[in-house]
């Protein structure tokens, strides 16, 4: 079984808890959704997505953006109602093992999720084991992101399992798709911690390194989680994200989108939904609310 280590700042997890206390009240009348979601692109423009389209129907909807083991503690403690962005069966198991009790999945919004390390498609070598061979080209590095997340623990465990003789070096997701814009803009040699969905992957001529080992695993699904409770709360919302599901090319444009609006995604999220009339679909049948 997979053992993920999970750095937790604890003053982080209770200052993005105090943001929520008070999250469920309503000063207007109008019902309210909570949606934490983490700076990975497709989780991004998912919960952008889903608090345009809610709004759509009269819901008042906070979007808090937080690293994943806060999101995760503030869910299981009812103070964040939804997360669009857990990676199953592996990435985020430790998360599940610890706070399922406290949560409830709604739904899987994209099949076929996959991580592993990436490099531009002009790199010669195609798998992970020739990476020791090749170590200078890469500067001795691997460019990672974010501190405890899933995929960085997973690429520490690939790193001892293979062995590979590169040193993981965590940024952000932002940071990462820069450091690999400025190699592809002078044809350097770089290998990134990637993930699909991500709209890096229309923007450049990228490929994954092959994994013989499957250290990284098989294909995961993103999954909707909810703090427990949530579906008797609110039974529209609710049955709203289980209904949630979007396909490779509806995800992959959404990002893109989302992406060209910076400070500004919510307007990225309106002219995709401009576009795909046909996922108002993912709205219940019975009477809102």
């Amino acid at each position: 079984m997979r053992r993920l280590i999970i750095i937790i700042n604890l003053s982080l997890i209770v200052a993005f808890m105090m943001m929520f206390a008070d999250c469920s009240d309503s000063s207007n009348g109008r019902k309210q959704v909570s949606i934490g979601y983490v700076n990975w692109s497709e989780g991004i423009a998912m919960s952008y997505l889903a608090k345009v389209m809610l709004e759509s129907k009269g819901y008042d909807v906070m979007l808090r953006n937080a690293d994943i083991a806060p999101v995760f503690v503030s869910m299981a403690a009812g103070k964040v109602d939804v997360f669009m962005d857990a990676w199953l069966p592996a990435t985020h198991a430790d998360y599940i093992r610890k706070y399922g009790d406290n949560l409830e999945a709604l739904g899987v919004a994209y099949k076929n999720a996959r991580m592993g390390l990436v490099v531009p498609s002009y790199v010669t070598i195609r798998s992970i084991e020739e990476l020791n061979e090749h170590k200078e080209k890469f500067r001795n590095e691997i460019i990672g992101i974010d501190v405890g997340a899933g995929l960085m623990n997973e690429t520490e465990r690939v790193i001892r399992e293979y062995p590979v003789e590169l040193t993981l070096k965590p940024s952000s997701g932002a940071t990462m798709v820069a450091f690999l814009q400025k190699s592809i803009e002078n044809k350097e040699w770089i290998v990134v911690t990637g993930w699909t969905p991500h709209w890096m992957f229309s923007r450049y001529d990228l490929k994954f390194l092959d994994d013989p080992q499957k250290q990284y695993g098989d294909a995961e699904q993103i999954q909707i989680m909810a703090t427990k409770g949530f579906s008797d709360k609110d039974p529209y919302a609710a049955a709203f994200f289980r209904n949630f599901s979007l396909d490779n090319n509806q995800l992959g444009e959404l990002m893109d989108l989302v992406e060209a609006y910076p400070m500004r995604e919510e307007e990225g999220a309106k002219i995709w939904l401009s576009e795909h009339p046909e996922v108002n679909e993912f709205f219940p049948t019975f009477a809102e609310k």
